[in-house]
Formats: C-alpha cells, structure tokens, sequence
C-alpha cells in the first residue's frame, strides 16, 4: 500500500524497532556489560542489540548487531516481542533473539562494552538491566520452534516497571 493508504497520522501511536539478542552456548548467555562511559545503563548487563536502522529487517539487524558488539556471526531465531510504552506518543518495538553463534564463539570488546558468557544460574548475581531476568527466564525454557512470546513493558505513575506476558 502506498504512505497515502496507510492511514498514518500523528494521533496514533507509533513505534521504534529494536532488537535484543541472547546468544546461547549450552546452559550460558551471551550478555553486555555495558561500558563505564554510557548514558544507559553503564556497568550493568543487557543483552546485544540496538536500533534497528531505515532499510533494514529486523533479522539483518540482529545479526549487524551480532557483529558490531560482540564480533561473532550467529544462527539466530525470533523468541518474542515486547512493546515497551514509554509515552503516548511513541513507544519502542523490541523483537528479542536468541541462537547460537557460528564459529568462534569468543567476543571482542566494543564501545558498547564488553560481551561475556555467563551461566544462567549466576544470571541473578549480576548488575543487571531491569528486563533482562524476565527475558532470560522465558528463552531458556524455549527451543527454537518454539512460538515466541508476547509481552509489553512500562512504568506506571510512580515509576515501578512492569512486564506482564501475554498468553495465546
């Protein structure tokens, strides 16, 4: 359908793609310590990923992400999506991945920080980004074949953060 049918107005709500990506290696994660200097999240553990850019899916933009944080290639497959609203205006897309990584499987250091592998059973002893545990928890009871999961986030008046999973 061309723009003109699309029936796009600034009223309704609008969304930005991102992905987050958890590499797995047997019963271990590939996570981010988030470097000193960031605005978000600096010293804490997040998944790889970021935004996805115009002119890309959101697969090829896992993998760029892949690459440019950890350096690795990677067989990935799509676990869920969660909207996240954080106005009523615009809110964020995020497609969360996991795989396996394609050949070498150690990560070299980005701007972003430095990806390391961590067990699932430490994944609680770690500094780490609100939605991370809630993730984890969901892709490592899944498979690949597994449907993903469906999910929104947000922060009420007093800003708690909320994740609820929606079930099919």
């Amino acid at each position: 359908m061309p723009l003109s049918d699309q029936g796009l107005t600034l009223d309704r709500y609008m969304v930005i793609p991102r992905t987050a990506i958890f590499l797995r290696r047997g019963d271990e994660y590939l996570l981010l310590k988030g470097a000193p200097h960031k605005r978000l999240w600096a010293n804490r553990y997040n998944g790889l990923g970021g935004h996805v850019e115009r002119g890309e899916d959101v697969l090829s933009a896992a993998r760029r992400e892949v690459r440019e944080e950890a350096g690795l290639e990677a067989d990935l497959w799509l676990c869920g999506i969660v909207i996240v609203d954080t106005s009523p205006q615009v809110g964020i897309c995020l497609y969360v991945f996991s795989g396996e990584v394609r050949g070498d499987d150690h990560p070299r250091p980005s701007a972003e920080g430095l990806a390391e592998w961590v067990p699932y059973e430490r994944i609680h002893e770690l500094p780490l980004v609100e939605d991370v545990p809630w993730l984890l928890e969901r892709i490592h009871a899944m498979r690949r074949g597994t449907p993903p999961f469906f999910a929104r986030s947000w922060y009420d008046e007093a800003e708690r953060w909320h994740m609820e999973f929606i079930e099919g």
